[in-house]
């Protein structure tokens, strides 16, 4: 299995944060980066392969993961057009290196707790996170549900048929594959500055994939520094055995 981290976007909402650095290397606790702490977790998973696209400060996400000396290889896809593409292009950019693969997907911003990642892992069919005890996010990414499956993904979906989810994804060799050819149909006609997703939804549920159910778990995305502070906090808590979570 190989893992693919999203780290090609500017992470603008994040202000002065990223002003020079990457969402990526934003620190979550003292010393420890959300890449790095992807990174680790990662090796301690026992995952060898990663590839990691890259946008903007691509050098300092190298570098970063070269000082960590983890038993990772790691292959980075740079997508020079990150400033006016999503990551559509940077995940066709990076489907040579993933193609008959068993794929474990992260957005670069990140965070969960390490059995999320386990069962991620383990899950023995393509499958995204999801939390169904969570109000559905206005701007967030939902998970359209048919019989028991998820059909679609994006921002706009609303209903009683969807859930709150969160792009930790776990794909077969084969269903990732078909996912890398419709982005490829999508990316040759120029659809270019939309989700990945949205070639997904246009399989309109022919790939399974299968909802793993967060039940409150963490597994959170860092949009903005109103979410590093409840992550933080959410780590603090853990550490000191007050919360759910284990950090």
């Amino acid at each position: 299995m190989k893992a693919l981290i999203l780290n090609s976007g500017i992470g603008h909402r994040m202000g002065a944060l990223t002003q020079d650095r990457p969402k990526a290397l934003v620190e979550l606790t003292p010393g420890q980066t959300l890449f790095g702490r992807q990174l680790t977790q990662l090796a301690a998973a026992g995952l060898r392969e990663a590839v990691v696209t890259t946008g903007p400060f691509a050098d300092a996400l190298q570098a970063h993961a070269a000082a960590l000396g983890l038993p990772l290889h790691i292959t980075y896809v740079h997508n020079p057009e990150y400033a006016s593409t999503n990551y559509i292009v940077s995940m066709h950019r990076a489907a040579p290196q993933l193609r008959g693969e068993e794929v474990l997907l992260l957005h670069g911003d990140l965070v969960l707790q390490p059995d999320v990642l386990a069962e991620l892992l383990n899950a023995p069919r393509s499958v995204m996170a999801v939390d169904s005890t969570l109000p559905l996010p206005d701007k967030d990414f939902k998970a359209r549900l048919r019989n028991g499956q998820i059909v679609a993904v994006g921002v706009e979906f609303f209903g009683a048929d969807c859930v709150a989810c969160q792009p930790a994804y776990r794909f077969t060799a084969a269903d990732f594959a078909r996912w890398l050819d419709a982005i490829e149909a999508f990316v040759r006609r120029g659809e270019r500055n939309v989700y990945a997703e949205n070639a997904f939804n246009a399989l309109d549920g022919s790939l399974p994939l299968a909802p793993l159910e967060l039940g409150g778990r963490l597994c959170a995305e860092m949009d903005n520094p109103q979410d590093l502070d409840s992550i933080r906090a959410r780590l603090v808590a853990a550490q000191l055995g007050k919360g759910r979570d284990h950090a």
